[in-house]
C-alpha cells in the first residue's frame, strides 16, 4: 500500500535550455493537464498548435499524454526558445521516471539541446555581421 502511495505522490523534475529560455518542468501524476507559469498552457502558448503539440511530444512518443500533469516554470526568450525549453525539460524528466525512456526520446531527438543562440555583436558593425554602407568615393 505504502509504495502505491509513494508512486501516487511522485514528481519528476527536468530543466530545459534554449537560447535565453530556462524552464524548470515537474510531471506530477494526472491527466494531461499543462501548466505554465501558473497559467492554462494554452493560453500562455497563445493557442498556437505547434507550440503546444512541441511541449507534450515527449509524452506522445511514449504514449503517457494523459497520465502526467505538466507544470512549468519558464523564464527568458520568446515564445518560441520557451516551447522548445519545456519540451527538453519534460524529456529529461521522462528519463528520470524511467531509463528504458531514454531510447526512444534520444532517437526522435528530444534529449538534444539546441545550442543555437544569438551572436555577438562586433565593434564597427551595426549588428554580428551587418556592416554599415561602403562608399568608394
Amino acid at each position: 500500500m505504502q509504495a502505491t502511495d509513494q508512486s501516487e505522490r511522485a514528481v519528476y523534475w527536468g530543466t530545459g535550455r534554449r537560447k535565453t529560455s530556462i524552464a524548470r518542468v515537474r510531471l506530477v501524476p494526472g491527466n494531461g493537464q499543462l501548466v505554465i507559469n501558473k497559467r492554462p498552457g494554452d493560453d500562455y502558448l497563445q493557442f498556437n498548435p505547434a507550440y503546444l503539440n512541441a511541449t507534450k511530444a515527449p509524452l506522445e512518443v511514449l504514449g503517457l499524454e494523459n497520465s502526467y500533469d505538466i507544470l512549468v516554470n519558464v523564464k527568458g526568450g520568446g515564445l518560441t526558445g520557451q516551447a522548445d525549453a519545456i519540451r527538453l525539460g519534460v524529456a529529461r524528466a521522462l528519463c528520470e521516471l524511467d531509463p528504458e525512456n531514454r531510447k526512444p526520446l534520444k532517437v526522435e531527438g528530444y534529449l538534444t539541446r539546441d545550442p543555437r543562440a544569438k551572436e555577438r555583436r562586433k565593434y564597427g558593425l551595426k549588428k554580428a555581421r551587418k556592416a554599415p554602407q561602403f562608399s568608394k568615393r
